[in-house]
């Protein structure tokens, strides 16, 4: 069974076993995650789609790890001005693990 998760205004498509990267979810390793934002089920040839989100329906995980994305590198100039900006930024991301989904 597959569901299709919404998350961080994400969705992402988890089954049994998978790993998403998520934007950052607050817990440290080891601490178990629900998400109940399921927009649909695809359950074979089932499909339920939720409106907005399906009843009962729910995906259980742990987290894996807090990690950061790979870093973004930005850089603003004016020609002729001397003006030049450099900057960077890595976004916090959560890799969390599927343990079990509850299809509603």
């Amino acid at each position: 069974m597959q569901v299709i998760v919404k998350t961080g205004g994400k969705q992402y498509t988890a089954g049994a076993g998978d790993v998403l990267i998520v934007e950052k979810l607050e817990g440290e390793a080891g601490t178990k995650v629900e998400l109940t934002e399921v927009v649909a089920v695809l359950n074979g040839s089932n499909t339920v789609v939720g409106s907005p989100f399906v009843k009962g329906a729910k995906v259980v995980g742990e987290i894996v790890r807090q990690s950061k994305a790979k870093k973004i590198n930005a850089f603003n100039y004016k020609p002729k001005k001397n003006e030049r900006k450099r900057w960077g930024h890595r976004q916090p991301q959560t890799h969390v693990k599927v343990t079990e989904v509850i299809g509603g």
